[in-house]
Order: structure tokens, then C-alpha cells, then sequence
């Protein structure tokens, strides 16, 4: 792609959705620049480290027209979903917050102002239907939920802003449903198997739903299948 223009950009594109996605737009003969923190040289972006980030925005040639944050942390180095008050860890807490919530704000920070003032276009975020407060009946998962419903909340103020620079500009959180990754691979024992998707459905799947949304989708999270999930 050296050298075409960039009509999309995914942040994570190392991860299962991330590739997934890199691939789809490339077969749809959309030029796409994936960036991830495992990449090198100018395709790095590390959400833990904000001048990579203003970096890679800066070194886009052109407008990307969508840019999705395909990037999530549920478990690591043995820390994983709380199932109960006595599990809560600040450190953990903080790390869930990072990499959740405040590394994909700081992407917005420096891609939103890249990106068209004029037109259509979509800044999205791979949120989780789990951060929404009023859909939390089971409690648990005490720093994913949260850490999802502070980004959730996020897009929101995002959306608001950045109104003001493109009112045809859309920016979004999207569940992308649960999918055959790593993130999701010790939590999919009760998951039917009609709705445990492959990275690859799932990157089709957002990309239907980016296709169809409209400017006052703009702040929203959505599902896999299109429907608006409530906050």
C-alpha cells in the first residue's frame, strides 16, 4: 500500500478482529494502513505511549475516511474478570482503564483532527454491550465493565466535539459480539455456537454496520447485528 492514499486506518491490527478487518477493507479494494504495538517503524502504535500515537497520525499522507480502534484488554499475566468485590486490584483496575478506555481517547485526540472536515466519515471503537450500565443484570467483570462504559461515555463527548468540526462526521463504539480470539478463547464455554463468530464474520459484520450508519448514529454504541445498545 506504500504510496496509495489511505481511505481507512485500524489501530490493533495485529489482533484477530484487527487482521480481519485489515483484510476485508483490502479485498473490498479499500487502501488500508494497519498499525499495532508489536509492528515496527512507522507502523507502531503503542495506546500506552501517546507521542506513537501523535506519530502515526501525523505520518498519514492523506484523510483516512474511517478509522477503527480494533484494541480491548480482558485478561493478562493472570489477572482477568472479577467475579467479586474482594478480587478488585488498583493496579489491575488502572492497567483495565489504560489499555480500555484511555489509550483509544488518546487515538481520537490525534486521529479525529486527520481526518476529513468535510463528508462522511467514521471513527470507531470496539467497545462491549457488558459496558453498558443499564444492560448489567449478572454485576461481575467489575474493570472491564467499567473501563467499557467510561469509553462508551468517551465516544459520547467525542461525538459532541467533534460535531463541530464535521457535522457529517460519525464517531461510534461497536460490540463486535463475542469472536474466536484470545481475548474471548477461557470465557467461551457457555457461548452458543451460532454466536461465537470467527474474526473473520465478525470484521464483515462491522463493516455492514459502519456502512450503514448515518451522522445522528454519531455518539451511539451498536451491535454486531446493527442495533442500538443503550447505555
Amino acid at each position: 500500500m506504500t504510496g496509495a492514499p489511505i481511505k481507512a486506518v485500524v489501530i490493533g491490527a495485529s489482533g484477530g478482529i484487527g487482521a480481519a478487518l485489515v483484510a476485508a477493507l483490502a479485498e473490498e479494494d479499500v487502501a488500508v494502513r494497519g498499525f499495532a504495538r508489536s509492528f515496527t517503524g512507522a507502523d507502531r502504535l503503542d495506546l500506552e505511549d501517546e507521542a506513537s500515537i501523535a506519530a502515526a497520525a501525523a505520518g498519514l499522507a492523506t484523510p483516512p475516511e474511517l478509522v477503527v480502534v480494533a484494541t480491548g484488554l480482558l485478561h493478562q499475566d493472570g489477572h482477568g474478570p472479577e467475579k467479586s468485590m474482594a478480587a478488585l486490584d488498583p493496579a489491575w483496575l488502572a492497567r483495565q482503564y489504560m489499555v480500555n478506555a484511555i489509550g483509544p481517547a488518546l487515538v481520537a485526540k490525534h486521529f479525529l483532527p486527520a481526518m476529513p472536515r468535510g463528508g462522511r466519515s467514521v471513527f470507531a471503537v470496539l467497545s462491549a454491550r457488558v459496558g453498558s450500565i443499564s444492560d448489567n443484570k449478572l454485576g461481575g467483570w467489575y474493570g472491564y465493565r467499567a473501563a467499557k462504559a467510561a469509553l462508551n461515555q468517551l465516544v459520547r463527548t467525542l461525538a459532541v466535539e467533534d460535531r463541530r468540526r464535521n457535522d457529517r462526521g460519525i464517531v461510534v463504539a461497536l460490540h463486535p459480539g463475542t469472536v474466536d480470539t484470545g481475548l474471548s478463547r477461557p470465557f467461551q464455554a457457555n457461548v452458543r455456537a451460532d454466536q461465537l463468530f470467527t474474526p473473520e464474520r465478525a470484521a464483515v459484520q462491522l463493516l455492514d454496520v459502519i456502512d450503514g450508519l448515518r451522522p445522528p448514529d454519531s455518539g451511539k454504541l451498536f451491535g454486531w447485528d446493527g442495533a442500538e445498545i443503550k447505555p
